[in-house]
């Protein structure tokens, strides 16, 4: 049925967003391994300070977000007049895409991208050109020939989800530097902070003018119901973002927890060592009973099976369990199925059904 009021073309060919699975019919005691959430929730100096602020709730929230882009900046040594907060890095890629695209112009995503690169391209107006990857992992000389005078963004996540490749510093480094100077590279950091040492890309946003990265309290920092994440950006880039940023984007509450989090060391150190130790037992524990995984460098394991079917049928059996993880047929990936590393129980608990699964446990 067509109506006399259209919206602009692209909207109608998003498909609206799809979660991880939350709950299982008939199953009353779920785990859930199908968001990449922190198995231990946020970290205590956050809850806190969400009690001490409640009272603040009538107050508009800061608008520049001042107090949280001082602490990011003093955490990560970086410069908080480079920093843009956002609702998760979501927000900052719909942004990204609403300030630089729209029809007739392009945005490079690669083959298995994260989805949203696509849809807030699609809502912009702009063009989606999907790139393949080669064996799950970025090709930057893919994504090089692909562009064109069209060309406006590349999204790039690093480590990718949902595969867990990662690119290394020089083939990041190469492809900012061959990429056309009125190209942005986007490098979508959301879990940068499970990689030792890692810096996201930050340090090459600061020797160029071509690149920003994207980081969210989602993940690590266990905040991910309340949305909220950040750009390091070139000043021309900040600029822009805050133009077509909504003034009151965060409320007291997001700002508060996330500036409390992201300087409790501690627990980033603790979370992340112990979604190393359990991710390396549950890729090797997998491949024990058949099901391989390429070395994820992210807080999920993207476990590939024989087949579609077989993929599916463990997801069935899965979820009878009350084992929730991520089919990922929608990312190019049907004969995978994508596991959060949980709590230690969480995930001995799901490698064991697996096995049961696949006929070599009982």
């Amino acid at each position: 049925m067509s109506h006399a009021i259209e919206p602009k073309p692209g909207v109608m060919q998003i498909a609206p967003y799809q979660g991880g699975a939350s709950s299982a019919p008939g199953v009353k005691d779920v785990v859930k391994l199908s968001s990449n959430e922190n198995p231990f929730g946020p970290p205590e100096s956050a809850r806190k300070v969400l009690r001490k602020v409640e009272h603040l709730l009538h107050r508009y929230p800061s608008t520049d977000h001042a107090s949280l882009r001082t602490a990011i900046g003093e955490v990560h040594g970086l410069d908080p007049e480079m920093i843009v907060c956002g609702a998760g890095s979501d927000e900052l890629i719909h942004m990204l895409c609403t300030a630089y695209t729209g029809p007739g112009t392009e945005v490079i995503h690669t083959e298995h991208g994260f989805s949203m690169y696509r849809l807030s391209t699609l809502a912009a107006g702009g063009t989606p050109v999907c790139v393949p990857e080669h064996e799950r992992k970025v090709d930057v000389d893919r994504i090089l020939d692909a562009v064109n005078f069209r060309t406006k963004l590349v999204f790039v996540a690093n480590p990718a989800n949902p595969t867990g490749t990662m690119l290394g510093g020089n083939e990041i480094g190469r492809l900012a530097a061959e990429l056309p100077d009125n190209v942005l590279l986007v490098l979508d950091g959301a879990y940068a902070e499970y990689v030792e040492g890692y810096d996201g890309g930050a340090r090459l946003v600061s020797k160029r003018e071509n690149v920003v990265m994207t980081r969210t309290f989602s993940k690590i920092y266990g905040l991910g119901g309340l949305r909220v994440g950040w750009a390091y950006a070139p000043a021309h880039v900040v600029d822009v973002l805050n133009r077509v940023r909504g003034p009151f984007n965060l409320g007291a509450l997001q700002l508060a927890a996330a500036e409390a989090a992201v300087r409790d060391r501690d627990y980033v150190n603790r979370s992340r060592a112990e979604n190393a130790r359990m991710r390396t037992w549950m890729a090797k524990a997998l491949a024990e009973i058949g099901v391989m995984s390429d070395t994820s460098t992210a807080n999920f394991v993207l476990a590939r099976f024989d087949s579609t079917e077989e993929a599916e049928a463990c997801n069935a059996h899965l979820r009878s369990e009350g084992l929730l993880v991520r089919q990922v047929a929608g990312y190019g990936l049907p004969n995978c199925l994508r596991i959060t590393v949980g709590d230690e129980a969480s995930c001995r608990r799901v490698v064991h059904a697996i096995g049961v699964f696949k006929g070599s446990e009982d």
